[in-house]
């Protein structure tokens, strides 16, 4: 009745009932736990989102408990369709004094912009945040640093949508909005300041790495990949394939296992910012190879730039506007933009929901198209 090695184990070890007892209990166990699998799937069952070709393991799993859960700042968006002009009708610029962008909209249209961007960025405030408490004979003054931050963020939504169309709309057109960053708060969360040396203790590279902190995704990895690659520009990239190749760190042609390091901070910052992981992106089994990426490398890449362009070109220059509490606390710098402002842990910022359809007098510089009242 029983197989032979039980029989014979018993025979040689008559006091030791435990050790077939016990074997036979987990193999037992492993059986019905498979078999319940087999029969009533994943407890826990998962999605996963393939990246690459079939067969090379290039996919993003989650769990489909997460796909189901939305970002609950969805809810903050509201419905507001955009009045078609009629001919005729005055516009901002000739109703109002000192419009320097908007002025070509109906006096409608920029009024419901205007409240728009008020839900998103002060709430609670109301228009006083960046006009004043002093009136509306007062709201042509840019008195208040908010004011004129404003007007430059409403161009750099505009280039946005624009000219960086590849990135916004990779997938589908959704656009940005300061909605997109705020979600209505003020000051966008996930900005990011200059650390500067973290290390005092030490001198040259480790000083700006081995302490834990937001910038290094709380790792001891450095704390300076975003300075360099999201404001300098820096080439990213890792050591050299063979060993001992000539050249110093010091040179910036030469990628040293440094540049490998900071590499490795950035992209673990992107991992966290879009909630995904390497292959995302990248082919596994040769990461260095460009020719074996993912379609999302090439709209990561081109994320990268725009926020570099962000960075340089609106954000960084309007550092003397701010009064000394909205600068950084060690370098005294502007407050600047990384993947993380927008995306907040997500593929996409707001799970891809459409947030330009209302407000096309964000999608570009010119003249807002308008569809055709219904």
């Amino acid at each position: 009745m029983f197989p032979k090695w039980f029989s014979d184990w018993n025979r040689e070890n008559p006091v030791n009932i435990y050790g077939p007892a016990i074997l036979i209990g987990v193999i037992g166990a492993a059986v019905f736990t498979a078999s319940m699998l087999v029969a009533f799937g994943n407890p826990v069952p998962t999605n996963s989102m393939q990246t690459g070709p079939r067969g090379t393991g290039m996919s993003v799993p989650e769990f489909r408990a997460d796909l189901a859960e939305p970002d609950p700042d969805i809810a903050l968006i509201f419905e507001d369709p955009p009045f078609p002009p009629e001919p005729g009708e005055a516009l901002a610029g000739e109703v109002y004094e000192n419009v320097q962008v908007l002025g070509d909209l109906t006096d409608a249209n920029f009024n419901r912009l205007m409240a728009g961007i008020t839900r998103w960025v002060a709430p609670e405030q109301g228009c006083a945040y960046c006009h004043g408490d002093g009136g509306l004979e007062t709201y042509a003054e840019d008195t208040l640093y908010t004011k004129v931050v404003a007007r430059r963020m409403i161009q750099m939504t505009q280039n946005l949508n624009e000219n960086w169309a590849g990135h916004v709309n990779a997938n589908k057109e959704v656009g940005v909005t300061c909605m997109t960053c705020h979600r209505g708060e003020n000051v966008p969360s996930d900005i990011w300041f200059k650390m500067g040396d973290v290390n005092e203790s030490a001198e040259g590279w480790s000083a700006n790495q081995n302490r834990v902190t937001a910038q290094s995704q709380a790792t001891s990895l450095p704390t300076d990949a975003l300075e360099k690659y999201l404001l300098e520009g820096d080439i990213i990239g890792v050591h050299d394939l063979a060993s001992r190749v000539e050249g110093s760190p010091a040179d910036p042609g030469v990628p040293a296992i440094q540049n490998a390091e900071r590499t490795y901070s950035l992209m673990n910052y992107v991992s966290n910012s879009l909630g995904v992981n390497c292959v995302f992106c990248h082919n596994s089994r040769a990461f260095y190879d460009g020719a074996q990426v993912t379609p999302q490398w090439a709209t990561e890449s081109l994320g990268i730039q725009m926020v570099l362009e962000m960075n340089n070109d609106y954000l960084v220059p309007l550092r003397d506007e701010y009064p000394p509490e909205r600068l950084g606390p060690v370098h005294q710098d502007a407050p600047k933009a990384g993947c993380m402002t927008c995306h907040k842990g997500y593929q996409q910022p707001l799970q891809g929901t459409n947030v330009i359809g209302d407000w096309p007098e964000l999608a570009t510089s010119g003249t807002p198209v308008y569809e055709a009242a219904e």
